[in-house]
């Protein structure tokens, strides 16, 4: 039996080689009619186009890079889904790239990427980030970036994140509201955009109530478990204690109700509990965890939306755009108001 290729295809229906192309790549260019007979034509004759061939043609990889700071988080996992989900759609593989929460790491990411191995990146930097200059080295060189969650401001493109400073807000007042008057701030770094937001957030929840502010009860517990773990017990050990705790990542909330137990301190009668989190067990917890429960995988559907939408328009770059969804307070029994 001959060989079906394309011009097969072509030469049956009377077309151009080039419609046929398009037709298979599903093109704007192409009627649905012209589309549909095409298809068929092609599954009857069960022809199966070379992608990588074509991908070359159009000077495409068909790949996309997620670039994520840590995957054991439960929000990044739900993110990569949401891109997932739009890269199937679209017939492109995404491509994980962990940093670990390593600046080195992501350094490293940025300039392998460089070389055109990928269409165009998302990410979120690390703890550790204070430059943006790599980020911007791939948008030199033409590749389109999407930074979302923890974003840098300095760079000329799409933003996808959450109202942290709304929420945060929120959350502190709902630990107020709840007879808490000492409240902690765990933050994990300086650096980042989001915690900064979010102490924002509760600086002004605790201005809203007339409460000073006290920078001795603003912790940076950092990346590591065990630091962390030991920062937050020497804050609970004290004689002065906070009543409540807002951890700015569920890791930290996670420390909390660890050291909690090691001090046999009853969670909410000693300390209240509230953090940012997307973990599908914070009702399993004891007590069930209250949450500002982050729109994770909207994010990842949103980011990869832009970052294609512009792929598709063969943009060399994407406008500077702040894209902001909004995060859910779920109030559970770790900050419920005693008795």
């Amino acid at each position: 039996m001959p060989k079906v290729n394309l011009k097969t295809i072509a030469t049956e229906l009377g077309v151009s080689i080039s419609t046929v192309s398009k037709a298979l790549q599903d093109s704007y260019e192409i009627s649905k009619e012209t589309k549909q007979k095409v298809v068929s034509l092609a599954k009857k004759l069960n022809f199966q186009p070379n992608p990588y061939a074509s991908s070359l043609r159009r000077n495409q990889t068909r790949n996309i890079a997620v670039i994520i700071p840590e995957i054991a988080n439960n929000f990044f996992a739900l993110v990569i889904n949401g891109v997932e989900s739009v890269a199937r759609e679209k017939n492109y593989h995404v491509l994980i790239y962990l940093t670990h929460d390593e600046y080195k790491k992501e350094l490293e990411f940025c300039e392998y990427l460089q070389n055109g191995r990928i269409d165009g990146v998302m990410m979120s930097v690390t703890t550790e980030t204070q430059t943006h200059e790599h980020i911007g080295r791939l948008t030199e060189k033409g590749i389109l970036v999407v930074l979302f969650d923890r974003v840098c401001h300095e760079i000329e493109t799409a933003k996808v994140t959450t109202d942290d400073f709304v929420s945060s807000l929120n959350a502190t007042e709902h630990l107020i509201q709840n007879g808490c008057k000492k409240i902690a701030y765990l933050a994990l770094s300086s650096h980042l955009s989001i915690d900064n937001k979010r102490k924002a957030g509760y600086a002004e929840g605790l201005h809203k109530y007339n409460i000073p502010f006290d920078a001795s009860l603003v912790i940076e517990c950092g990346n590591n478990e065990n630091e962390a773990h030991q920062i937050i017990k020497s804050l609970l050990s004290s004689p002065n204690r906070p009543d409540a705790i807002f951890a700015s990542v569920e890791k930290l909330a996670i420390e909390t109700y660890l050291v909690c137990r090691e001090l046999s301190l009853s969670i909410p009668q000693d300390v209240k509990v509230i953090c940012f989190a997307n973990l599908k067990i914070a009702d399993l917890l004891n007590p069930p965890l209250s949450t500002i429960t982050q729109p994770a995988f909207e994010i990842g559907k949103k980011a990869a939306r832009v970052l294609f939408r512009n792929l598709d328009s063969k943009r060399g770059s994407i406008e500077n755009e702040n894209i902001v969804l909004k995060s859910l307070l779920i109030p559970r029994l770790s900050t419920q108001k005693s008795d």
